[in-house]
């Protein structure tokens, strides 16, 4: 086990932010913490990082590892240029090779705008020149605090590539918190987190098949007989259409096979990390 969290307990005042948490990280895996806001997700990262120390509980790694850290915010000087924050930040540290900002910035497509200043570039452009800073030092985990915040989908999507290209290729530890409960698909593992408390961990396929359901809608010329063929009480009624909500694949087929003869048209959607994370953390804004 790289890393491993106790009982992990962060409070301010009367509030208490991070509840008795326990989490087991595995060397070279990604792990994706997701919660609503205030659930205690940023929190937690801090406190696995160090920036923060616990209430009560303790973090213990197996060994010290270096570290990389995408925080919400930059920490980049915005009137100096690319190069000029990378190489700054590269001569802070004794073990970094000469040429490490050129071969992170042909690695993270960063060659375009190397002598333009941090500030003047696009958003994606300045995640992506966060990211080469944070591996730097080629650490053995990088933590993302929700990376992707803002952005495009296909910015996003063009991150989440990379990122999960550099995991691949150089067996990198990544610790993931984000709003984008999509980004979690591909993690090995999810933490659920509210009100500072974990309330489930698994894949993504185990916590959808745990907590989220199918759905399916018909279109039919005669929606009155096809709900009376139905058992089940539909989620949603219209003059052509009828929703409902399944456990499985099977159920779906079985009441589209059966009722064929009055089905023009119907649509099935597996359940997702959405429909999963609602049925856990509830549907009231927070």
């Amino acid at each position: 086990m790289l890393l491993e969290a106790k009982h992990l307990t962060k409070t301010f005042g009367d509030r208490i932010a991070v509840n008795a948490v326990d989490l087991q990280i595995e060397k070279g895996s990604f792990t994706a913490l997701l919660g609503p806001n205030g659930a205690g997700k940023s929190t937690t990262m801090n406190l696995l990082i160090g920036l923060s120390q616990p209430t009560a509980g303790s973090v213990v790694y197996d060994q010290k590892p270096r570290i990389g850290v995408v925080f919400q915010g930059s920490v980049l000087d915005a009137m100096l240029t690319v190069q000029e924050n990378l190489q700054i930040r590269a001569d802070q540290y004794r073990h970094v090779s000469a040429d490490r900002v050129k071969i992170l910035s042909q690695q993270l497509g960063l060659t375009d705008f190397m002598t333009q200043r941090y500030g003047t570039l696009s958003g994606g452009q300045r995640r992506r020149v966060d990211i080469a800073r944070a591996l730097l030092n080629s650490p053995g985990i990088l933590f993302l605090d929700e990376p992707t915040t803002g952005l495009d989908i296909q910015t996003r999507h063009a991150i989440w590539d990379l990122v999960q290209h550099l995991q691949r290729k150089q067996k990198m530890t990544v610790i993931l918190t984000t709003h984008y409960l999509d980004e979690a698909d591909a993690a090995d593992n999810v933490i659920i987190i509210d009100h500072g408390r974990v309330l489930v961990h698994g894949t993504a396929a185990e916590i959808k098949e745990r907590y989220a359901t199918d759905s399916l809608t018909m279109t039919s010329p005669n929606v009155p007989q096809l709900a009376a063929n139905i058992v089940q009480r539909p989620t949603r009624v219209t003059d052509t259409q009828l929703t409902f909500r399944l456990p499985d694949v099977q159920s779906a087929l079985a009441i589209l096979t059966a009722n064929r003869e009055l089905i023009s048209n119907f649509e099935f959607r597996p359940g997702t990390m959405d429909d999963a994370f609602l049925a856990l953390t509830g549907k009231e804004m927070r």
